[in-house]
């Protein structure tokens, strides 16, 4: 019996895609982590279950998307204890620490920020470098309007710079790197710059905003 799946629309094809290959590509991840980075792959935190991102979602009053589901289904981020970098010097946070970054963030605007985009509410910092910058899950697509796009947030710099089109791009990259490297050329500060130029757009904000 072959078991074909119909989809009513475009969007449901668009976010079957999305899941599949996410699960792909994190499969993949973490069979790479398990053997070429395995202390680190210690310290990543358990998977959260499908109840407790809902309970998170509701906490928050958000609807998180499928692929950023997905990453956190597979791994919560690292343990606390942990400042190896998941990718480009940056820590994975998990869930709660990220939706809570992104509740205290998006308070500060018209107060702390005043500048447009500055910081966005709609950017969920999923990567953390400890210092108040991070590598967000941009949930509209500020710019643009490519919705699950990465965003560099740098706190002391006006230049916002897109460095993936989306979530499965950067796991993707991140297996390519593991692929290509051996594991004595893999340290806990490693990044995958080269791998992402080819995405890279930045945006300069300095105008006051009028809201």
């Amino acid at each position: 019996m072959i078991y074909t799946r119909k989809f009513n629309n475009k969007n449901e094809h668009t976010t079957f895609s999305k899941e599949t290959n996410m699960k792909n590509e994190l499969t993949k991840l973490n069979k790479h982590l398990k053997e070429k980075r395995p202390e680190y792959y210690k310290k990543l935190n358990k998977p959260l279950t499908h109840i407790e991102i809902a309970q998170l979602e509701e906490k928050y009053n958000l609807t998180l998307p499928i692929d950023l589901k997905e990453l956190y289904l597979w791994k919560n981020g690292q343990a606390e204890d942990c400042y190896d970098s998941f990718v480009n010097n940056s820590m994975f946070e998990p869930l709660e620490f990220a939706l809570q970054q992104n509740k205290e963030l998006t308070e500060m605007i018209g107060y702390d920020f005043k500048i447009k985009n500055w910081w966005n509410k709609n950017w969920i910092p999923i990567f953390s470098n400890g210092g108040d910058s991070y590598i967000c899950y941009d949930l509209e697509g500020i710019f643009t309007k490519n919705k699950g796009q990465l965003i560099e947030y740098w706190n002391k710099n006006n230049d916002r710079v897109v460095i993936f089109p989306s979530l499965d791009k950067l796991i993707k990259e991140l297996n390519r790197y593991y692929e290509n490297n051996f594991q004595n050329d893999i340290n806990e500060t490693f990044n995958i710059s080269n791998n992402m130029a080819k995405w890279k757009i930045k945006f300069v904000v300095d105008k006051v905003s009028s809201e």
